[in-house]
């Protein structure tokens, strides 16, 4: 667009933004451009009026800020109007209630406020939790209340200057397609925001669901299990402090060690540089506390509570299981239990619990990355991808629940402590049982969107016919779907020896991410384990550095 179209696109904006933050952010924007066109200021509002955020099965997110490119009162409210119309065509009904719940980020309240009103507005009615709570105890209200929808505004654990929103349908589950475009298109079509009907904010909910929850998720452990567990537990900054804590107290568990310094909701995350238990240096303080109190385990939450990270002592110091060691671990012992049902994982997760499932004579599925598949399976029994989520009771959230998983976590803990075992003892019976299974990724953050691009287009044109030294047997384009999966922009290679390659951009993050695995046979001696454990990270190493140099990396 030519500068001219470009402020007032920009002015128009501004004239309907309700929140005089961003307005005035935008009206200095306009001034500067106008100062000096080929200036920075017109260079940032050209990015900001360069699309529009887009909707799709992950709701919204992005950077806090002005304009149709961040995330703000006119982008929510839009959005809100969008989704309340898909609602009422698809069978909502005057006085049907949409929950809607919020984290502790900036916005967050507001964005909740401005959801409200605009679902009062259209004869809705909008129910909305008591405060800043964790994501799965929204996903629990949608079905506890007999909800036609939920909202739920976070960004889960992105950084501090991001917030997001999720839409959950009244099954519970996150949105899939076509729900994602329909909705969509309800967005696009909403006129001017002077025009949406806004009601009032809706209806306090009082803690009677948040009550419901918690005693939902502290009844998953035995009543009669042993409970000597010491476990440190941090809530990153986030909104699943006080439920953990709580959770673990009625389900008569000690009360855990809780990081002080990252105790209490805070949208700035002052001590991470980056809000997400993956990251490096994210859980120093909870490993620290760790080691001085001499726990058993240490466990956390991302700033929404919706995965689950756990970290186990070793004879060098506290380490952070994998995501796809956390997810062997439970679905290990929930079949060991005697859960019937479907077993899950995303594509891009280990293949460890298919031959753990079918050995135990369950059903096993692999979906699509995200709990907005995972958590519609039918007969869903366990769940979990590799990025720390974790389904361990569909019945109560069909959606990664960093809670429950946590309290399964600390009961499976605490029967390993009372046989004299860890979880890394586990770990190990499993890999003598079905081999090792490594898993690794190659991931990298960008700030240049085309170099995700550059790398997806020369791995299509250019596949890569060896990698690590394992030949590629097979290799899929995801963007055909099968009948297993739907249509998806990835790439999945499976090399000789049971070994995979998937690789895919992120669908929230500037990453491109490429998830490898390993199987590696143990031999039967007594080093047999920690062997294979050496030659899978050599494989994996070597498989990382040839498919850096393929994809230009």
């Amino acid at each position: 667009m030519t500068d001219t179209e470009l402020l007032a696109r920009a002015r128009a904006w501004a004239a309907e933004d309700p929140d005089d933050r961003t307005r005035a952010e935008l009206e200095e924007l306009i001034a500067a451009a106008e100062g000096d066109p080929e200036g920075a200021a017109a260079t940032d509002l050209a990015e900001r009026f360069s699309g529009t955020l887009e909707f799709g099965t992950a709701g919204l997110r992005g950077a806090l800020g002005a304009g149709p490119m961040r995330m703000n009162r006119v982008v929510v409210t839009r959005a809100a109007a969008g989704l309340a119309a898909y609602l009422l065509e698809n069978g909502a009904t005057a006085g049907d209630s949409v929950v809607i719940g919020y984290d502790a980020r900036h916005n967050s309240d507001a964005f909740a406020r401005d959801t409200a009103e605009v679902m009062t507005g259209v004869g809705l009615r909008a129910l909305v939790l008591p405060r800043p709570l964790p994501t799965p105890l929204l996903a629990f209200a949608i079905r506890h209340l007999g909800c036609v929808a939920g909202v739920m505004v976070t960004a889960s654990h992105n950084p501090p200057q991001d917030n997001g929103y999720k839409v959950y349908l009244g099954d519970g589950s996150q949105i899939v397609p076509p729900a994602d475009v329909e909705i969509a298109a309800r967005i696009d079509a909403v006129g001017a925001l002077g025009d949406v009907p806004r009601g009032d904010s809706g209806d306090v909910l009082d803690e009677q669901v948040t009550e419901a929850y918690l005693d939902a998720v502290a009844s998953l452990p035995s009543t009669d299990g042993p409970r000597d567990i010491s476990v440190v537990y941090t809530p990153m900054h986030g909104v699943g402090g006080s439920s953990v804590v709580e959770v673990m107290e009625r389900a008569g568990f000690p009360a855990p060690h809780v990081v002080t310094a990252q105790a209490e909701p805070d949208p700035e995350f002052p001590t991470v540089s980056f809000p997400n238990p993956e990251e490096p240096g994210a859980m120093d303080l909870a490993m620290a506390l760790a080691e001085e109190v001499g726990a058993d385990i240490v466990v956390a939450n991302d700033p929404d509570a919706d995965r689950c990270a756990v970290g186990v002592p070793t004879d060098n110091g506290w380490r952070m299981l994998r995501g796809d060691e956390v997810g062997a671990l439970l679905g290990d012992f929930l079949l060991r239990s005697g859960k019937q049902g479907t077993y899950a994982v995303s594509i891009v997760s280990s293949s460890l619990l298919g031959k753990m499932a079918a050995r135990h004579g369950q059903p096993y599925a692999e979906t699509l990355t995200g709990f907005k598949w995972i958590g519609r399976l039918e007969g869903l029994a366990f769940g979990y991808e590799e990025a720390l989520g974790y389904c361990v009771a569909p019945d109560q959230v069909k959606d990664k629940d960093g809670v429950s998983a946590a309290i399964r976590v600390v009961e499976l803990a605490a029967l390993l402590k009372a046989e004299g075992r860890t979880l890394l003892d586990r770990l190990d019976e499993i890999a003598r049982e079905y081999g090792v299974h490594a898993t690794d990724q190659l991931s990298v953050r960008v700030e240049d969107l085309s170099i995700i691009t550059d790398a997806m287009t020369r791995l299509r044109s250019r596949p890569p016919t060896e990698l690590g030294g394992l030949a590629v047997e097979e290799a899929e384009d995801l963007t055909k779907g099968s009948e297993a999966l739907p249509p998806t922009d990835g790439l999945r290679y499976r090399l000789a020896g049971g070994a995979r390659v998937i690789v895919r951009p992120s669908g929230t993050e500037p990453k491109i991410k490429c998830y490898l695995e390993v199987v590696v046979p143990v031999e039967d001696e007594p080093q047999g384990v920690a062997a294979a454990r050496i030659s899978a990270a050599g494989r994996l190493d070597a498989i990382r550095a040839d498919l850096a140099a393929a994809a230009g990396l």
